[in-house]
């Protein structure tokens, strides 16, 4: 008989929906485990994209977590400066048994105080705005640290779950969820990266994303300013 793991995906506004609906497939169907949606309220939230999702939970009744976990999306910046989510997620961090994010979650864990001194990842647009929080940014699809696991941009909160439910219930497990939601990525461009992407198209995608980036990084240092004055 396996132990019941409770998973906890943050849902908040204008968040990227395959940053939380890639990892809320795979933990789903693994036995055991409950995934629960949290928010403030239980009033549907819309994604960055339009789609809407119900939560399942709010702060105040969310059950004991094993696992947390923070998307990333647009929605990144007003969470760093929310200090009711900031709040919760610290007081999730100090039970709970792994500590994760997909995607810019990653910043809204930094912006908690929960990555300093930590190795971590987000979107490759992003990764540089980590070392404000104490972090140690690092170019990999997951990474961990202890009890931290970040993982990198969307489609990699995938593979991230994929790799906590190996920890959690093993590889057959793990595999057979793999195999279940035929996970074989054979993408029809290798443009997928700035490793393997035409540098012009790189370069057009910073230039495009530009004023956005801006207006996170003042974020993140009123964010990270905020912090290291507590």
């Amino acid at each position: 008989m396996t132990d019941p793991i409770s998973v906890g995906l943050l849902l908040f506004p204008r968040l990227t929906q395959l940053d939380l609906t890639g990892p809320f497939e795979v933990f789903s169907r693994t036995p055991g485990v409950t995934v629960h949606l949290i928010w403030k309220s239980l009033d549907p939230v819309t994604s960055d994209s339009g789609m809407s999702i119900t939560p399942t939970a709010t702060f105040a009744d969310a059950p004991p977590l094993d696992i947390i976990c923070v998307p990333g999306g647009p929605g990144v910046a007003e969470l760093m400066e929310d200090d009711e989510t900031l709040a919760f997620l610290r007081q999730c961090a100090e039970n709970a048994d792994y500590v994760t994010s997909v995607c810019t979650g990653s910043l809204v864990l930094g912006a908690a105080g929960l990555l300093t001194g930590k190795r971590a990842t987000c979107h490759w647009m992003s990764r540089d705005l980590l070392p404000h929080f104490g972090a140690e940014a690092v170019d990999a699809r997951i990474v961990r640290d202890g009890n931290t696991i970040t993982g990198g941009g969307v489609t990699a909160g995938i593979d991230f779950a994929l790799s906590i439910v190996e920890s959690l219930r093993g590889r057959a497990v793990a595999e057979e969820t793999q195999l279940a939601i035929e996970y074989d990525p054979e993408p029809p461009f290798q443009s997928g990266s700035p490793r393997t992407a035409d540098p012009a198209l790189v370069e057009d995608v910073r230039q495009r994303g530009a004023a956005r980036q801006q207006e996170r990084l003042e974020i993140v240092q009123r964010a990270a300013a905020k912090l290291s004055a507590v």
